[in-house]
């Protein structure tokens, strides 16, 4: 989890845990993003606006100093359609998974073989988060996953690009070819 926002600076959406209060038993929290948190959330997502975000998760201990978060995501946002600029209702519904070490864990090792290539596997699970200090931020994991499923390029139903040329396949577009300086280019 990059921090974005500065070293001062208070994320848009957060909920501080600390680590040495989570048991090996799953504690249930429900959080939802109060109006001035939905206004800064669509600042750093850039949408029009963001009318709901809430998240229903678990925290627990993973491994003996590791923090395990798993639940669902759902937020309802408007977002400016890229072919008319008009807004676009969009919902988000996401499941996820983030386990968070310590900084310096061999727990966040990434695992190479011999010749020292890394394996990853794109379908699997994501590496494990660093963190500094007794304390993570379920917020800001929730609010970046919730941005990860925005949808980058929102269009209105019915909606689709106009056809776009830019010039004739004969050359007669009336515009100058980029390449006609080369025609007479001689090789020596």
């Amino acid at each position: 989890m990059k921090n974005i926002h500065g070293g001062s600076e208070k994320p848009p959406f957060s909920y501080p845990v600390k680590v040495g209060h989570i048991s090996a038993n799953p504690v249930t929290v429900h959080l939802e993003a109060n109006e001035r948190e939905r206004v800064d959330l669509a600042k750093l997502w850039q949408v029009v606006s963001v009318k709901s975000l809430i998240a229903d998760l678990q925290i627990t201990r993973w491994k003996k100093d590791g923090v395990r978060l798993k639940g669902r995501v759902t937020a309802d946002i408007v977002q400016s359609c890229v072919v008319t600029l008009d807004p676009v209702e969009s919902k988000i519904g996401e499941d996820f998974e983030q386990i968070f070490v310590p900084e310096g864990s061999k727990l966040a090792r990434i695992v190479t073989n011999e010749a020292a290539e890394m394996i990853l596997d794109p379908d699997g699970p994501d590496l494990p988060e660093a963190f500094a200090g007794d304390t993570i931020d379920a917020g800001v994991a929730v609010a970046e996953f919730a941005a990860l499923a925005i949808d980058p390029y929102p269009r209105k139903a019915g909606i689709e690009f106009s056809d776009h040329r830019e010039g004739d396949g004969d050359g007669k577009s009336g515009r100058p070819n980029p390449f006609a300086v080369l025609k007479d280019w001689k090789k020596d």
